[in-house]
C-alpha cells in the first residue's frame, strides 16, 4: 500500500480527506492520511487550522518529509488569503489564466521547499469552491430558493474554481450569506458525498489534476 500524507489547512479539509478521498484512493492501493496544520504551539496546547505565516508551513513540511522519506507529502491549502511571505504569491498577478497562475505559484513554492517527496497544492480559491460543482446537491440541506441562487452563481463563472476570491464574495461567504446556519465541516463533507468525487473532478480542473498527480506520483515512487 502506497502512503500519501496530505498536510491541510483545517478540520474541514481533514474531514473531506477522511470521508471522500480516503475511500477513493484506498481502492487503487493508496493510503491517504490528513495532517492538520499546527499554527500555534505552547508548552501545554497545540492550536490547529488557519495560516498566518508561510514559514510555519515550510517548517512543518520539512519535518514531515524528513520523518516520512518513503511517503509522498502533498497539501490542501486555500489559495485565497495565503500569507504575503508565500513564495511567488505576488509574482504572477498579471497572468489572467487562474489555472496557469496558481500552477506557477505552486512551482515557486516547490522550488523554495526543495523537497523531492513533496508536491504543494492549492485549492482554488478555497475548499468551499468545489462545493459549487453540483448545485442540486444543496437540496439535502437547503430549500429550492437557495439551490436556485447557487445555480445562478455557478452559471456566472467558467468553473467552480473561478468563483470570486474577494473577502465578500469568496465561496464560503456566499454559502454563509444564503445559509446562515451553514456548518463548514459537517455540511462540507455531506455535500461532497452527495455530489461525489467524480462530479467534483469533472467540474474542477485544478483539483482533478491534483487527484491524478497523487496517483501518478505514488506510482513513480513505488
Amino acid at each position: 500500500m502506497k502512503i500519501v500524507y496530505i498536510y491541510c489547512e483545517g478540520f474541514t479539509e481533514e474531514s473531506f480527506i477522511n470521508e471522500i478521498l480516503y475511500p477513493y484512493f484506498f481502492h487503487i492501493g493508496i493510503w491517504v492520511r490528513p495532517i492538520v496544520c499546527e499554527t500555534n504551539r505552547t508548552a501545554s496546547k497545540k492550536y490547529k487550522g488557519g495560516v498566518s505565516k508561510f514559514k510555519k508551513i515550510k517548517h512543518e513540511l520539512i519535518k514531515l518529509c524528513k520523518s516520512h522519506k518513503n511517503a509522498l507529502i502533498t497539501t490542501m491549502f486555500d489559495y485565497y488569503a495565503m500569507p504575503e511571505d508565500t513564495p511567488g504569491i505576488n509574482d504572477h498577478l498579471n497572468e489572467p489564466d487562474i489555472f496557469k497562475r496558481v500552477r506557477q505559484i505552486e512551482e515557486d513554492i516547490n522550488k523554495d521547499l526543495g523537497l523531492q517527496n513533496c508536491k504543494f497544492h492549492f485549492m482554488l480559491h478555497e475548499f468551499e469552491g468545489i462545493l459549487f460543482s453540483c448545485p442540486n446537491a444543496f437540496r439535502i440541506i437547503a430549500g429550492e430558493d437557495v439551490v436556485e441562487k447557487i445555480q445562478q452563481i455557478c452559471d456566472s463563472f467558467p468553473t467552480p474554481e473561478h468563483i470570486n476570491n474577494s473577502p465578500d464574495t469568496a465561496p464560503s461567504k456566499r454559502l454563509e450569506k444564503y445559509m446562515p446556519n451553514y456548518a463548514k465541516i459537517k455540511n462540507g463533507t455531506l455535500l461532497s458525498k452527495e455530489m461525489g468525487l467524480d462530479v467534483i473532478m469533472e467540474k474542477c480542473p485544478h483539483f482533478r489534476q491534483w487527484v491524478l498527480d497523487i496517483a501518478s506520483l505514488s506510482e513513480s515512487n513505488s
